[in-house]
């Protein structure tokens, strides 16, 4: 495949290292910035996005309106999601989006999803997931842990809505209907995740931890070569399956 890569950080480098393991060419880079003319002549079969919160909405229509598939791996902008994915499947248009690539993230929201179905009828549980990245990243939470809290709520009746509480913030009184993320950034932490279920006689919990970021960029590479010749929206489920 040609591959465009928006965003040539930590993240992007790693892509391009695996996507030429795996044969791939990377015919051109736009690093986090609006120089989209600089594709002009380029033949372009899918682009991997790994940018910034304020550019990824607008890179998923500038390849919308080029008619190029896009991954987008960047978290941080998905107020922006429901009508960018409206015009994926209306005028299809190619976009896959997921708020983690790594294929064992996959397999740990799968398991906390059967945990949060077993302990809905435990309101003796207190439940919180804590997520730590390193300084760099831009968003808090991260978009993993709103999906992480997403099935929870999902899947617990008490739960309506999350907040979120970093290092710095005062104290947060929620209510029983709040279900709460705490955000560290900390060195380089790739990404760890853990849900707690906290009762006066035990505590259940489990957790991902990220070793560094080749699983998110293997993952992503894997969803390009999905995504290339499709339209429509997908996400990591539809690799799954």
């Amino acid at each position: 495949m040609n591959i465009l890569l928006n965003g040539y950080g930590k993240m992007g480098k790693i892509i391009e290292e695996l996507a030429i393991n795996r044969h791939h060419n990377i015919t051109h880079i736009i690093d986090n910035d609006y120089h989209w003319e600089t594709l002009k002549g380029k033949d372009i079969d899918v682009a991997i996005d790994f940018s910034i919160p304020m550019l990824a909405d607008y890179n998923i229509e500038e390849c919308f309106n080029r008619d190029i598939p896009i991954v987008v791996g960047t978290t941080g902008w998905y107020n922006k999601l429901p009508q960018l994915k409206a015009r994926a499947i209306q005028e299809q248009k190619g976009l896959f989006v997921a708020s983690n690539y790594s294929i064992g993230m996959f397999i740990f929201n799968k398991i906390n999803a059967q945990l949060a179905s077993l302990m809905n009828n435990q309101p003796s549980y207190d439940v919180t997931i804590n997520e730590i990245h390193h300084t760099q990243k831009l968003d808090a939470p991260s978009g993993t842990a709103i999906t992480l809290a997403e099935t929870i709520i999902d899947n617990v009746d008490r739960f309506k809505k999350w907040h979120c509480i970093e290092e710095n913030d005062d104290i947060f009184e929620g209510g029983e209907d709040i279900l709460t993320i705490t955000s560290q950034r900390i060195g380089e932490v790739p990404g760890t995740h853990t849900i707690t279920y906290s009762s006066e006689v035990d505590d259940i919990s489990i957790t991902h931890e990220a070793h560094n970021r080749k699983g998110f960029a293997l993952g992503a590479i894997l969803a390009a070569e999905f995504l290339k010749g499709k339209r429509g929206f997908y996400s990591m489920q539809d690799i799954i399956k």
